[in-house]
């Protein structure tokens, strides 16, 4: 399962092509970052809720931590000791921290690629996975806005699914990765038939390569870091 993933550049451009968000005036499109892990604030698509500088229900992209917090959560954030930066996407609908989010809040979060880690403790080599094709994409993902020691914060998390052949070595569980015609539709939360596009995707169209321990630092940044090893 996916605890770190890296963004190349993304152009505004790109950003409108492929979801038709409205990008926030004045503000410059968000630097590559090729080491996130949780609890890191990154940019995800969603529908615009009240009070964003577009008109509730238009797509926007707005600046969301990874690790999702329930709505029922009232403690500090220090306490919070389960990991929800992953759902499971066949337990969304039967679960108390998901169920909510995957109703109301669906949204994609850019990425190039994943990383995963293969090997006993103390000599795990770590990988990098992405695309053959596309140098960007999105994973399919849910928000929530809680309320933490007085300030409203939003909250993400990724959803997985089986693994493909190809990276079934790596881990038992792989993101869900989103081809660009479905952005739309997985967005509509009032479309609940989309169990569909929890297919792993297809891994003739993906590649894994070894890359440098280095990513093991989450501090480490920098295009070297997707390198091939």
């Amino acid at each position: 399962m996916a605890s770190r993933f890296f963004r190349q550049d993304i152009s505004w451009e790109d950003y409108r092509e492929a979801s038709g968000l409205v990008p926030p005036p004045g503000i410059e499109a968000p630097e590559a970052a090729f080491n996130i892990a949780p609890s890191q604030f990154v940019p995800i698509i969603r529908m615009a809720p009240e009070g964003e500088y577009v008109p509730r229900g238009t797509v926007q992209l707005a600046p969301a931590m990874w690790g999702l917090i329930p709505s029922w959560w009232n403690k500090p954030l220090s306490e919070k000791k389960f990991s929800t930066h992953m759902a499971k996407c066949e337990e969304l609908e039967f679960s108390n921290t998901f169920r909510g989010p995957f109703r109301h809040h669906r949204c994609l979060i850019p990425a190039s690629g994943y990383y995963a880690w293969v090997g006993p403790q103390g000599h795990r080599k770590p990988y990098a996975v992405g695309l053959t094709e596309r140098r960007w994409f999105c994973f399919a993902g849910l928000w929530n806005r809680a309320m933490i020691d007085g300030s409203e914060i939003d909250t993400f998390t990724i959803l997985s699914t089986r693994p493909n052949r190809l990276v079934s070595d790596l881990s038992s569980r792989m993101p869900v990765i989103l081809k660009a015609s479905d952005h739309a539709r997985w967005m509509d939360s009032d479309n609940r038939k989309v169990s569909d596009l929890y297919t792993p995707y297809p891994g003739a169209e993906m590649e894994i390569w070894p890359v440098s321990p280095a990513v093991g630092n989450v501090y480490n940044q920098g295009e070297d870091l997707i390198r091939r090893a």
